[in-house]
Parts: structure tokens; C-alpha cells; sequence
């Protein structure tokens, strides 16, 4: 996947309200403009990487590319799990994210038993490998530096925020 590191960031919206009821992990949505302008070279699948809030502190975090077989969904989304505990929801606030690496593909599952302890593995997995320098020093990068209320024009991955 030559796009990655793959910087986005946008306002985050309702999903399908699974994360924190069904799965115990609460995520972050991204709208379908965002979706739709992903590279080609960007499957489907769990990726890791950082992830912002407005003008917060930076957390790791694993991300959701895709279809998710288990739910049957018809439309592509972008699920973010930030890796930190916030105290309410931040709907319409803006994150930032840099997906930084590719954890695997999207795959079904029998139980919803099953893929909840995909997920956990996936965020272990996701905590291990963050902590490489060269991922622990895209933590640090402009993207992150700046202001979000100050990136209105500007482009970011070939598309303009």
C-alpha cells in the first residue's frame, strides 16, 4: 500500500450505533466524502495508526475499512476506535487521523462473540506495533500540529478539507 501513511481528517457523524452498544467498543464514523476519496490502494481491511480530536491530545488508535461482512453492511465505511477512554461522545467535532499500517483484511465471522475478540486483538496488536519508532514518530508529524479550525482550505492528500 504505497498511500500509507494516509492522513485524513474529518467531522465525525452517527454510524450505525454498534460500536458501543453491540461490540462494548466505541468508534468514531467518518462521513462518505472522506470514504470516498480513499486511494485504490486502500483496501478493506484494519489498519493502525494515530488519531486526534479537534485540538486534543493524540491517541493510538485502529481503524475499520470496509463492508463489515459480519453486519452485512451495503454501504463502505471508515470506523475508528480510538485508543483512549473520553469522557462523552465528540459528534460533529473534528478527528484527525494518520493510518500508519495494516493490521489485515476484512473478514466474516460466525459469532458476534467471535469478531469482538478479533477486535481486542487487533487493538493489541495495533498498542504493539505503535510503539515501533517509525511509527511512534508519525505521532509527532505537522499534520498533527496543526490547527484544525486553521486547515479549512487547505488540501490534504490531494483533496481539499
Amino acid at each position: 500500500m504505497r498511500s500509507l501513511p494516509y492522513f485524513c481528517r474529518g467531522k465525525v457523524i452517527h454510524g450505525f450505533g454498534r460500536g458501543s452498544k453491540d461490540l462494548g467498543i466505541p468508534t468514531a464514523n467518518f462521513p462518505e466524502s472522506v470514504v470516498d476519496n480513499l486511494p485504490a490502494d486502500i483496501s478493506t481491511g484494519i489498519y493502525y495508526g494515530w488519531a486526534r480530536v479537534d485540538n486534543g491530545d493524540i491517541h493510538k488508535m485502529v481503524m475499520s475499512i470496509g463492508w463489515n461482512p459480519y453486519y452485512k453492511n451495503t454501504k463502505k465505511s471508515m470506523e475508528t476506535h480510538v485508543i483512549h477512554t473520553f469522557k462523552e461522545d465528540f459528534y460533529d467535532q473534528i478527528l484527525s487521523v494518520a493510518m500508519v499500517g495494516y493490521i489485515r483484511p476484512e473478514r466474516g465471522f460466525t459469532s458476534l462473540d467471535e469478531l469482538i475478540a478479533a477486535i481486542h486483538s487487533d487493538i493489541e496488536e495495533a498498542k504493539i506495533k505503535l510503539d515501533l519508532p517509525e511509527h511512534l514518530k508519525l505521532k509527532e508529524d505537522n499534520f498533527f500540529k496543526t490547527s484544525v479550525s486553521t486547515t479549512a482550505n487547505q488540501i490534504l492528500n490531494g483533496h481539499r478539507l
